[in-house]
């Protein structure tokens, strides 16, 4: 199983190590006084301090935003795909870039802060086809995130999925606001082109280990 490490930054190893370093990564954003997470494809992250915000972008992958409202501890994952047994991509581990092992993981973190399952604060994001096709990922996604979250008896505070537009999100867990930018379409070709990379690059990959996300 992927961890999540509170306050350590990954720490990978093995020859997965230069991707898996940029499933998070840590800047001061100067205009708004705060720390800024960014979340990559595959990773997440869980924060109870009050100056940092967590952002990715999304395009047909999914983002969950989840916390303990009385306390404020809690954190976003970014899932690529809606599940997978195993937890591999072709034939290694990679859980965390399936919804089912980014939710599981991302939930029970919360948990374990001391909040109980019915007052956990859910918010959801992306799930967008950006492409035509007899596959369609971001509704995929979508429907996975749903029926699981219906299936493990959860409410959803809020959400804003699907479409045909990238999204950049920026989320608060102290608070629980979330700031939302609908990417305009100039950036849609840049983000099915990144998408289709990363998935043939993770797929010629090995990945080693445990990936331990911060």
């Amino acid at each position: 199983m992927s961890r999540l490490s509170r306050l350590h930054p990954l720490e990978p190893t093995g020859s997965d190590a230069a991707s898996c370093r940029q499933a998070a990564a840590r800047t001061y954003d100067r205009r708004r006084g705060l720390y800024a997470v960014r979340v990559l494809p595959g990773g997440a992250y869980v924060t109870r301090r009050v100056d940092e915000m967590i952002v990715t972008v999304l395009g047909s992958c999914v983002a969950a935003c989840i916390r303990d409202p009385a306390s404020g501890f809690g954190g976003l994952n970014h899932f690529m795909l809606p599940e997978s047994e195993s937890g591999t991509w072709n034939g290694v581990s990679a859980a965390m870039r399936y919804g089912n092992h980014a939710m599981e993981v991302l939930i029970n973190e919360v948990l374990k802060s001391g909040c109980r399952r019915q007052d956990l604060e859910i918010k959801l994001f992306g799930g967008a086809d950006l492409t035509d096709g007899p596959t369609l990922i971001g509704s995929s996604n979508i429907a996975f995130v749903l029926d699981y979250l219906a299936a493990e008896g959860l409410a959803v505070a809020s959400v804003d999925l699907g479409g045909a537009t990238g999204r950049r999100i920026h989320y608060h867990p102290s608070t629980g606001v979330v700031h939302r930018l609908l990417l305009g379409a100039a950036s849609h070709p840049v983000l099915v082109e990144d998408e289709r990379s990363l998935k043939d690059r993770l797929a010629r990959i090995k990945v080693e280990g445990d990936i331990d996300l911060f």
